[in-house]
């Protein structure tokens, strides 16, 4: 009884001086929904990092041919820089790498596409049937390359969804025929539109899958071979790459990163520069894990100055109380109120505002992602050229609200309530009565 008596006390001394309350729960109100914010959106931040890694494969192993440095380059006598990873390695690692159960031989080069009066400048990717399912491609119509297709050498491709759109703009692609450089392929598929992935690590390029066409393998080596001629300024470079990257799926989890070094030590043994780069999802997924976590606690820190300020302006209105109601004091200390009745009162008062502060602030904060979608699409509505110049991650990213965020956020405010409310509390009680009932 005498808990709720003090409590409705509290209150209603609270409520003489409503702007003052209001603007002291505003003060807590941004320090919560301030760490809400950051947090769900470091969060967002770091699951769009981690979506693209885990798009990779966390089981997977991918080593990419790299051109050496410039050199190694001038060393070489030959007019045609042979380097990268070769159908020999492929081989080799397939067959004496135990836990490899899948390879994923591909080979990329710029091309021009044409139909008719339509041109696109892309990449032609030769590959085998299970590069859809690596990289994550869904086929929007018609059929994705097969064993069969594949087996055969059939000039047969399958366009990304922008491709299409740029060369049949009125018609349906599927069984038309597609122009690069002297070939013709006939078109048996449409992919739906895939988001680029980040460049991660050095051996690991963006990729861009929007101007893609993709063909079997086998076709590429017989009909458009390994070199490359690359014409600049009256000049041309000649390049021999016989596999772009290749994907090895590893049979379990708990061997990636041995099988990684066995295949690094392979690959070591037959080549004499580092004309390679493999890349481990696996740790990447790992060091983007330990950064979330780094990057939670410093976005936390950086939110907790905001309820520590909301704190000072307790303490600060608290004080400024204490003395406006020193007679107060003195005459309820005189009329029996015990020291620890007059501590309880200014703390239930302070607790108060900190507690409603805080919900509000939860509030705020759980308006995060709506705010933020809704601000981005009137920037875009606003600036269209310069969010379209935007990486698209931004453009894409969404905040993430971490669940126990909310009772941290609400039980820091209250502690900061208690701490920041007890010295102004303490220091009512300590009051002499007789002098408290003098002050005027």
């Amino acid at each position: 009884m005498w808990l709720l008596r003090t409590w409705q006390l509290g209150v209603k001394s609270l409520m003489l001086h409503p702007l003052r309350s209001l603007l002291t729960v505003l003060g807590i109100f941004i320090g919560v929904a301030s760490v809400i914010w950051l947090l769900a959106i470091g969060e967002g931040i770091s699951r769009k990092a981690q979506e693209q890694i885990e798009g990779l494969g966390a089981d997977n192993v991918i080593v990419r041919s790299i051109k050496p440095p410039s050199e190694v380059t001038e060393q070489t006598t030959s007019r045609v820089l042979s380097y990268g990873i070769t159908r020999e390695d492929f081989q080799r690692l397939t067959e004496t790498v135990p836990t490899i159960v899948r390879a994923l031989p591909i080979r990329e080069m710029r091309r021009r596409f044409q139909r008719g009066r339509h041109m696109v400048d892309g990449r032609l990717v030769g590959c085998t049937p299970e590069y859809a399912e690596i990289t994550r491609l869904e086929v929007d119509r018609g059929h994705f390359l097969t064993d069969e297709e594949l087996r055969k050498k059939q000039n047969h491709c399958v366009l990304a969804a922008e491709v299409a759109q740029r060369l049949f703009p009125l018609e349906n692609p599927i069984g038309q025929a597609v122009r690069v450089e002297n070939d013709f392929y006939k078109v048996i598929g449409v992919m739906k539109p895939r988001m680029p992935t980040a460049g991660i690590g050095g051996s690991l390029a963006a990729q861009d899958f929007s101007n893609d066409v993709y063909v079997p393998i086998t076709t590429l080596w017989s009909r458009i071979g390994d070199l490359v001629i690359t014409r600049r300024s009256g000049s041309f470079q000649m390049e021999e790459i016989e596999l772009t990257q290749v994907t090895l799926r590893i049979g379990s989890i708990d061997n990636v990163l041995e099988t990684a070094d066995l295949i690094e030590a392979t690959l070591a043994r037959y080549h004499r520069h580092k004309d390679y780069g493999i890349t481990v999802p696996l740790e990447l997924l790992e060091q983007a894990k330990t950064t979330r976590m780094m990057f939670i606690v410093f976005m936390g820190m950086i939110a907790a100055i905001s309820l520590v300020v909301g704190g000072i302006g307790i303490m600060n209105i608290m004080l400024a109380t204490v003395t406006e109601r020193t007679r107060e004091i003195g005459i309820r200390r005189a009329l029996g109120a015990k020291r620890r009745d007059i501590t309880r009162q200014f703390l239930v008062e302070t607790i108060s505002l900190s507690f409603l502060g805080g919900l509000t602030g939860v509030f705020g904060g759980l308006l995060c992602r709506p705010v933020t979608v809704w601000f981005r699409d009137r920037l875009g509505e606003m600036f269209p050229r310069t969010m379209e110049q935007l990486p698209d991650v931004i453009k894409t990213v969404e905040p993430v609200i971490v669940p126990w965020s909310i009772p941290l956020a609400v039980g820091i405010a209250v502690t900061i309530g208690i701490i920041f409310g007890l010295y102004p509390a303490r220091r009512a009680a300590a009051m002499d009565p007789i002098e408290a009932l003098r002050h005027e």
